[in-house]
């Protein structure tokens, strides 16, 4: 039933520990999102699933292989895509993809269907002599997902796959992901952007190192207690410190752009009419800085 499991799975660098104990599990044909910030330990965590890099402690299965006793067999039944792309500048295009082919073993009829295909799925028909230098992002993406896929992996792990490009490519890159996941592929994919996220059947909010919450999109938000207003405000700053000093019955106050977010209890929600506020729906973004603030309370 999961295609990825993970039991306190953890990976220090000296006395840094970039992945604490991260404890999840994934659906066949899901698409799971691993949300966090810079730094947080996606990318660490993403390379121990794939066998790149050894866990110091826990353990994970990818398709009910060991990633430390099976790592060689997950090899060739996973796709990874990394934000560089992995691709070469001095190959052309269809260069690029013999070169993968032939580095996922394919041969024959196969590896012809399948570097065909990848150039239709990818737009390139007709450019397989260009050189890949020549490409822009958005370009580049679609090829290097092509390359990470020529061999039909039954789990795809994508890392910061859209750093660098246009949302218009972003937006096409989606599209590709939900053609793959509805055809039986299950992906990880790591971003910041919180928009890519809502694309996801599930969410996970890595923070330092640390899981700290797990579930689909709707049901996050639905777990923020008492309700989100909006205040427009041209000082979200002042607006802060002046409520503070009120000592208003806030569960949660935060700066978001040009206005303030205010958490409140339904009972204490009229106390706040004077400020003109709006009730709103959170976004991911709410959760993510609810979650975060949880968090550091829970470790205080």
């Amino acid at each position: 039933m999961y295609a990825v499991e993970t039991h306190n799975l953890t990976r220090t660098f000296g006395d840094f520990t970039a992945v604490n104990k991260v404890s999840l599990r994934i659906k066949r044909g899901s698409i799971y999102g691993f949300l966090g910030p810079n730094g947080s330990g996606k990318s660490t965590t993403i390379r121990m699933l794939c066998g790149i890099l050894n866990p110091t402690g826990g353990s994970g299965r990818i398709l009910g292989c060991d990633i430390i006793k099976d790592s060689e067999a997950i090899k060739q039944q996973i796709g990874y895509m990394s934000q560089k792309f992995s691709l070469y500048d001095d190959l052309t295009i269809r260069e690029n993809l013999e070169f993968y082919a032939g580095m996922y073993s394919l041969a024959g009829e196969r590896k012809k269907r399948r570097i065909e295909a990848m150039l239709d799925m990818a737009g390139l028909r007709g450019r397989e002599q260009e050189l890949v230098t020549n490409l822009s992002g958005g370009w580049k993406q679609r090829l290097a997902l092509g390359c990470s896929i020529l061999h039909q992996p039954d789990i795809l792990f994508l890392d910061e796959p859209t750093g660098g490009v246009d949302p218009k490519a972003r937006r096409r890159f989606w599209d590709m992901i939900y053609d793959l996941a509805a055809g039986g592929t299950t992906i990880m994919v790591t971003t910041h952007f919180m928009d890519e996220a809502e694309h996801c059947d599930e969410i996970g909010f890595i923070y330092e190192g640390s899981l700290i919450v797990s579930a689909a999109s709707e049901e996050l938000k639905r777990q923020i207690p008492g309700v989100l207003l909006r205040v427009l405000c041209e000082e979200p700053m002042a607006l802060l410190e002046a409520l503070a000093q009120e000592q208003r019955p806030l569960l949660d106050a935060y700066a978001h752009g040009a206005a303030v977010h205010l958490l409140v209890s339904r009972e204490e929600e009229s106390r706040f009419a004077d400020l003109d506020c709006q009730v709103i729906r959170p976004s991911l973004e709410d959760v993510f800085v609810y979650y975060v603030k949880s968090h550091r309370k829970e470790l205080a």
